[in-house]
């Protein structure tokens, strides 16, 4: 039985991109000056959409455009996911103005006891939900004379061999897929119902029942057997997937304005045969939200919706709703796609899929190594230690850990324990911990990747996450090159974290690089942030479900 909270979701192999799960703010820097008379409205939107909604906010804030009492209204920006901006409009009232991927996600949010942003809602732009695949890989599978489905991608990421056949080995061993959280992001929540449309084979909205199909059960469980990948947001992934390159991630599920926002041909949208989602961005007026602020909302998004408007949308890779306005075909994008449309789901069909994804993750084994030598002591440690407390509780049950603390010496506070039997003992272990003596680094690494070895299974995925304020300064068994040796020959993702600026950033870096993780640089500060991303990319409960 998985850890029963369905505000937890699935393994992630690899760590988001970005370094914390904060939020954008656009449309204010250090040069623009609020007027003291405007009204300020602030508007949280889908970070798809951000490339677009920051310049339309320059340039709206620029016009000086005036409300009815003649103040000018001013717009501030915050680009986060769905998922994430539910979290952050329950405790913001100031928030006037909502753009979410879709109008199901103010149905969500009015589930969590808000239903403030659901009676004025116009769709400002669409982009349809598409596979990013590099282009290589596209045409190694026939594309595009071949149509390609989401089962199909989801049978490669799941059979090496079939993709070995299709590939001929040169584009790496497996078929690296990814897709967002669906607890943070609609787009994840979307893919996961876009399988449950294509096992049923429906264009229609599925319900709570198809989902709990076991054709539906099996295929998105095969699916989800086969992602490395999991974001935060799409525009991380897209950004990731085109810096690492296709040996890290051979697809990822992202938004066909992702894709054009790349702004190249090396990855292609692939538009899936069953049918596929379209976001239409609805803007939303909070009914809470002062006259003076929801008349600005207004203006805001009637400038959004202009052809001065809608033109910016099409030059940031998103479908203008003005068909007066193209958006313009490239190598990389087909505008008259998709043939199918899927109809948008209901938010019991959301909760369902996203406790499916719970049922049918990966479970995680993974071995955590955390510095406890004297540079430690002080606030440092107790910031870590509260951090990594508040992870491990929101590991899921089936997970395993284990925790090496280093200082003189490696030593193994806890040794391949399941969580859901052992989350007391692991969080009073770490609480113990203390501060004191050198630090024998590259030991540790080693020690830990020889722990995932011996405590590997089939049903698990082994990661590591090693968190360091300094250099090496005592390791007798283990080098740097001898230590990242043996952390990447176990088919580990290694995370690392420099927390301060004494840590070996080069090393640490390298590692994640090599063992397909990411780094993180760290303060006192920051390290709950950090900590926070990492709960999320292990299945913690962030985002939003029952």
């Amino acid at each position: 039985m998985k850890y029963n909270n369905l505000r937890s979701f699935s393994l992630l192999f690899v760590l988001l991109a970005l370094p914390m799960m904060g939020c954008g703010l656009f449309g204010l820097d250090e040069q623009v000056v609020i007027p003291s008379d405007a009204v300020v409205v602030n508007i949280i939107a889908n970070t798809t959409a951000a490339p677009w909604l920051e310049t339309a906010v320059t340039t709206f804030n620029n016009s000086e455009t005036e409300t009815s009492s003649g103040d000018p209204a001013f717009v501030v920006l915050n680009a986060v996911e769905s998922g994430q901006a539910i979290d952050q409009i329950n405790n913001d009232p100031s928030l006037a103005l909502w753009i979410p991927e879709e109008t199901v996600w103010t149905d969500v949010l009015a589930d969590s006891g808000d239903s403030s942003f659901q009676t004025d809602c116009v769709s400002v732009a669409q982009s349809p939900l598409v596979i990013g695949m590099w282009r290589e890989v596209a045409e190694a599978l026939g594309w595009p004379g071949l149509p390609l489905g989401w089962l199909d991608i989801g049978s490669l990421a799941a059979d090496p061999a079939a993709w070995n056949y299709y590939s001929g080995g040169t584009l790496g061993q497996s078929f690296k897929l990814g897709h967002t959280h669906p607890g943070l992001s609609g787009s994840g929540a979307s893919t996961l119902l876009a399988i449950v449309q294509a096992a049923e084979s429906k264009t229609e909205a599925v319900s709570v029942g198809d989902i709990d199909q076991p054709i539906v059960q099996a295929s998105v469980g095969a699916f989800e057997g086969g992602v490395t990948w999991f974001s935060s947001s799409t525009q991380s992934l897209a950004k990731t997937m085109a810096e690492r390159g296709v040996d890290y991630l051979t697809a990822g599920i992202m938004y066909e304005a992702n894709v054009a926002q790349l702004g190249g041909s090396d990855i292609v949208a692939i538009y899936p045969l069953e049918g596929t989602f379209v976001a239409d961005f609805p803007a939303c007026v909070r009914d809470s939200a002062t006259s003076d602020e929801k008349e600005a909302a207004v203006l805001f998004r009637d400038f959004l919706l202009s052809n001065e408007g809608q033109q910016l949308a099409a030059d940031n890779g998103l479908r203008p709703v003005d068909t007066t306005v193209s958006l313009p075909a490239t190598e990389a994008i087909d505008p008259s796609q998709p043939a199918l449309i899927f109809a948008e789901p209901s938010t019991a069909s959301i909760f369902a899929v996203q406790e499916l994804w719970q049922e049918a993750r990966k479970d995680v084994n993974l071995v955590m190594l955390l510095d406890t030598s004297g540079s430690m002591r002080g606030s440092k440690i107790d910031n870590m230690r509260e951090a990594a407390v508040q992870f491990v509780q929101q590991m899921g049950d089936d997970d395993y850990l284990s925790l090496i603390a280093f200082s003189t010496e490696p030593e193994l506070i806890v040794e391949h324990v399941r969580v859901g039997d052992n989350r007391d003992k692991i969080v009073n272990a770490i609480m113990n911990l203390d501060a004191v003596g050198d630090t024998t680094l590259f030991d540790a690494i080693g020690d830990g990747a020889a722990l995932l070895t011996e405590t590997t299974l089939p049903s698990t995925a082994n990661a590591m996450v090693v968190l360091t304020d300094g250099q090496d300064t005592r390791s007798y068994r283990f080098n740097s090159a001898t230590a990242m040796q043996e952390a990447t020959t176990n088919n580990a993702t290694v995370f690392t974290i420099a927390y301060g600026g004494d840590a070996d950033e080069n090393t640490l870096e390298q590692l994640a690089i090599q063992a397909n993780g990411n780094f993180f640089e760290g303060d006192e500060a920051s390290i709950a942030a950090i900590y926070e991303e990492m709960s999320a990319a292990f299945g913690g409960s962030v985002g939003v479900g029952r």
